[in-house]
């Protein structure tokens, strides 16, 4: 593993730049828990449409890239606003994507 080199600050934080296998990696364990998350929206017997499983994608994907990123739940409160405003920029895109192409 690269050693954790801060690229910017963000809110205080210290964040780095995950390389490209980093990447990668987190994107195949995110894929591999949204099929498990997906795997038990279904057993629940629950209607979900494709607009929730790529929330569902994209919110699994953020909380393992922001492992990547340095960002830390446990670590106060300025980890936890970057993960919520990241969160919340990214349910925003999804959202707009998923009102464009209706």
């Amino acid at each position: 593993p690269t050693p954790l080199r801060p690229t910017m600050n963000v809110l205080g934080i210290s964040l780095r730049r995950p390389s490209f296998g980093e990447t990668t990696a987190t994107s195949i364990m995110a894929i591999g828990l949204w099929l498990a998350g997906v795997g038990a929206m279904v057993q629940s017997g629950q209607a979900f449409g494709r607009q929730d499983m790529a929330a569902l994608l994209v919110m699994v994907w953020w909380g393992c890239m922001t492992v990547r990123l340095g960002i830390d739940l446990r670590a106060g409160w300025r980890h936890l606003l970057a993960s919520g405003l990241g969160a919340l920029v990214l349910l925003g895109v999804n959202g707009a994507v998923w009102t464009a192409l209706s």
